[in-house]
């Protein structure tokens, strides 16, 4: 599995060539090989990848507009062919399917643009919060997901702190979608008072150490650090610190 930095995390210091420039050099300095894309300035896919070489930082996956996915998904393809980038991410669910009315009509939506992307070899995943974890009739909203895709062409970004939150066992969902979540978010869960905050990797509650091991038997590749919000510190030092825990825990991750 390769360690890498969920850009998100620095949203702040993406959003120009020269920022996105200097912001790459940092994350290649902690030791991270590769970076997801999302939420970074309006840079055309060729410069990102222009950038990401420079720094010899792979592009894992992407946060991609779900309306350019559904109706422009020859040229988000094209984009992540440009960028080396194999995994085409929704970050989060539009809101109109988030009802027991609508969420069937997120697959009706969504098949043929699946398809389209695994017909030229990559892969649309799927970016959980805790709202996937609700029930609308018997079924988890993440186990409809599940059940209207093939896995070859719908897999998951599962994230460690929203699955925790939505009441879920990170190892267990884990080995539930063996061999759909090439991804995985590692973000912390740690207390303030009653409520839950992110934390940087060791910061917080989770046993990642069992989480990593298992999700290296379930499949994943890509290990991606993230942090939303960062109270102990800034997100510079805070994705430095997570660095730094996650190789004690597995000094196996590539650099």
């Amino acid at each position: 599995m390769k360690l890498g930095a969920q850009l998100f995390t620095l949203r702040a210091y993406t959003q120009t060539e020269r920022d996105l420039d200097f912001t790459l050099g940092k994350v290649r300095e902690m030791g991270y090989s590769t970076v997801q894309l999302s939420a970074v300035g309006p840079i055309p896919a060729q410069r990102l990848r222009e950038l990401c070489d420079k720094h010899e930082l792979e592009i894992a996956v992407t946060h991609t507009d779900p309306n350019r996915i559904l109706n422009d998904t020859e040229a988000v393809i094209q984009e992540h062919e440009t960028m080396g980038c194999r995994y085409i991410g929704i970050g989060m669910m539009p809101e109109k399917y988030r009802s027991p009315e609508w969420i069937e009509h997120f697959a009706w939506d969504y098949r043929e643009p699946a398809k389209k992307i695994a017909a030229a070899g990559k892969r649309l995943l799927y970016h959980n919060h805790n709202f996937e974890f609700q029930r609308f009739g018997d079924k988890l909203v993440i186990d409809i997901l599940t059940e209207s895709f093939p896995a070859e062409e719908f897999g998951f970004i599962l994230d460690t702190y929203w699955v925790q939150l939505g009441g879920g066992d990170v190892c267990q969902w884990l080995e539930k979608l063996s061999g759909r979540v090439p991804c995985l978010h590692l973000k912390d869960v740690a207390v303030a008072g009653y409520e839950p905050v992110m934390a940087h990797v060791g910061g917080g509650n989770l046993d990642f150490g069992r989480i990593i091991e298992t999700a290296g038997r379930c499949g994943t590749e890509h290990l991606l650090v993230e942090q939303d919000t960062c109270r102990e510190a800034g997100p510079f030092q805070c994705l430095r610190m997570s660095c730094e825990e996650t190789l004690k825990l597995y000094p196996g991750a590539k650099r």
